[in-house]
């Protein structure tokens, strides 16, 4: 995978919609186990591109820090060189002069390359620079993006419990019709009220016999008084 190739999917990924995703999706929960899925797979993918990138550009960056040093090195042993051509050159030693003096140019020679090869560099390690802050700032708003997925499908999954929940509880609601005769609880209602009557009328029935009783036992005392009255009234003729 190219660098270009890892930014732009990391920068796509991290401009993608959500609520327009959901809008689009026949099942927004399926869809959303589904991209949250992807989302981390793809940032895996992303952070270990990232990783390689990033890893690149500390080698570039090491290996023009060690450039710089050779030239500033180079540029120490070409100036050590020519102060001792100079020093032998005084002397009066002319051949082991120039010996030192080429020596000097040999270093001057060295820091020049070093110092054009970290030049060379330099373009290259400030726009993959850019590049790296681009793929961090990418990789930040994916993990951003993850997260609200994450919450977006939690909120779905409890919203939707919720509604499923309502739902039974107004098919339960409806299914029993308290007012309907023809329910269930209707007709145990009507039997209960028919079980109701007739202890009514069996305690009717109870208190009419007993009315008839005492009504008898009266009228045995009222003939057991006439009967006395009539003996009395014998006796006494």
């Amino acid at each position: 995978m190219t660098k270009q190739t890892v930014l732009g999917r990391v920068t796509q990924l991290a401009r993608a919609n959500i609520n327009a995703l959901i809008d689009q999706a026949e099942d927004p929960r399926k869809m959303l186990d589904q991209l949250i899925r992807d989302y981390t797979d793809n940032i895996v993918e992303a952070e270990q591109a990232v990783a390689a990138t990033i890893g690149n550009l500390r080698l570039m960056e090491e290996d023009h820090r060690e450039d710089v040093d050779a030239a500033r090195e180079w540029g120490r042993k070409a100036l050590a060189a020519s102060r001792k051509a100079d020093e032998l050159r005084a002397g009066g030693s002319g051949v082991d002069a120039d010996k030192f003096d080429n020596l000097a140019k040999v270093a001057l020679g060295r820091q020049l390359q070093s110092e054009q090869e970290a030049k060379t560099a330099e373009p290259t390690i400030a726009s993959q620079t850019v590049v790296v802050d681009k793929l961090k700032s990418g990789l930040d708003q994916m993990k951003a993006k993850l997260t609200q997925l994450k919450s977006k499908r939690d909120e779905l999954v409890a919203r939707a419990a919720s509604a499923q929940a309502q739902n039974r509880m107004m098919d339960a609601v409806r299914s029993i019709d308290v007012m309907d005769p023809t329910s269930e609880l209707g007709r145990f209602e009507d039997k209960v009220r028919r079980e109701e009557a007739r202890a009514v009328g069996k305690q009717e029935l109870a208190a009419s016999s007993l009315d008839a009783q005492f009504e008898q036992l009266d009228s045995l005392g009222d003939s057991a008084e006439i009967e006395a009255r009539l003996a009395a009234l014998k006796s006494a003729a």
